[in-house]
């Protein structure tokens, strides 16, 4: 069985004067890293021409679906009938883009399949991990 899941979704830029009205976004899930989940953009689609990935919690993600959450860096809610609108704030500037809400959802399944929900601990190595921050001290 796979540890990753990587699934490519279609996002769709908000903006005032957009370049890309539609962008190639890819979500990952990584066993190793059972809590969070990414989302890539590619290089085309971000300010300073390189690919950009954030990272924030399943969790987040999950409960975006049905109501606005998240304070920082990432926020999550819904919008009208099956879309989320994701917000992803940074010093140069606030992105914001709308996702088929299906598409979240099935990525979100996967993902409980691979690591069901309240077991991520049982991911978790911590006494290797352990060892590894104490190594080098």
């Amino acid at each position: 069985m796979s540890i990753v899941i990587e699934q490519p979704v279609e996002a769709r830029l908000v903006a005032a004067a957009p370049r890309m009205p539609s962008i190639p976004a890819t979500l990952h899930y990584d066993r190793r890293d059972p809590f969070a989940v990414r989302m890539t953009f590619p290089a085309p689609a971000t300010l300073e021409g390189v690919e950009v990935c954030w990272t924030f919690s399943r969790e987040l993600l999950t409960a975006g679906l049905t109501e606005s959450e998240g304070h920082g860096d990432v926020r999550v809610r819904p919008y009208g009938y099956d879309r989320t609108v994701l917000e992803f704030h940074a010093p140069e500037g606030t992105a914001v883009v709308h996702v088929r809400s299906g598409e979240l959802r099935r990525f979100l399944e996967a993902t409980s399949e691979l690591v069901p929900v309240g077991l991520e601990h049982l991911q978790l190595d911590l006494d290797h991990d352990l060892a590894e921050l104490m190594r080098d001290a």
